[in-house]
């Protein structure tokens, strides 16, 4: 008997025979929790590759390499993972696009340099926060998706105490254990989600942070060069 009690409340069990629409909350719980750890780990991946590219391209790039030639070793072997290397390549080619126009007057050249860095940094920053919007989501409402289902386990339970003479623990608990775990699922989905979030945001800002830093440092740069050409 004690043995066909512990069966009865084994984790499985409680999940089988749970109600349709505790068992679809779970599923969803689940779904959204497998999702969200794939993201995490592409995600995770992403910024340890483009957080490297930066560092080698910054190195590269204070190196005392010639800007033109560093333009076109980064045009002929692009990083895909090098998001300063983007924008570098975006400042640089406008640059010698004005520069080549007669009558283009230095602060007009650094206008439209500053233009194009600042798209190029606004496209890294978008590819930067991917998957963020879901995983605040993931977050925020995967804890009140698994009270629902508990909710609605529980006063299943209740309803089925209404038909039975006498209530004991042995009639009550499987009700309220199969509704709990949806509960349990919910946390599960969302602690790691948020934790995710948060981390993520935090090193996407850093990476984009020194993305303005390189721009500005690189347009004082630019600047020097246009002025000096133009006198």
């Amino acid at each position: 008997m004690e043995a066909n009690a512990v069966d009865h409340m084994s984790m499985w069990s409680l999940i089988s025979n749970a109600s349709l629409v505790v068992q679809l909350v779970m599923l969803t719980l689940v779904a959204a929790s497998v999702t969200s750890w794939i993201m995490i780990f592409q995600r995770g991946n992403m910024l340890r590759a483009a957080k490297k590219s930066l560092d080698a391209f910054e190195e590269r790039f204070w190196s005392g390499i010639d800007l033109a030639k560093l333009y076109r070793q980064a045009g002929s072997e692009p990083d895909p993972d090098s998001g300063l290397e983007r924008i570098f390549r975006a400042g640089f080619k406008e640059f010698s696009r004005l520069c080549q126009q007669s009558g283009v007057v230095p602060d007009a050249v650094m206008e439209g340099v500053s233009r194009s860095m600042r798209v190029a940094i606004s496209r890294e920053e978008e590819k930067l926060e991917q998957s963020l919007p879901f995983l605040a989501t993931v977050g925020s409402t995967s804890p009140y998706i698994g009270l629902f289902g508990t909710v609605w386990g529980i006063m299943n339970s209740f309803r089925g105490l209404a038909q039975v003479q006498q209530a004991t623990l042995s009639t009550v608990a499987p009700g309220i254990a199969e509704a709990l775990i949806a509960t349990a699922i919910g946390l599960f989905a969302a602690i790691p989600a948020v934790i995710a979030y948060n981390r993520f945001a935090a090193r996407g800002e850093m990476l984009i942070a020194r993305y303005y830093t390189f721009a500005d440092e690189f347009q004082a740069i630019l600047h020097r060069k246009v002025h000096t050409s133009d006198a």
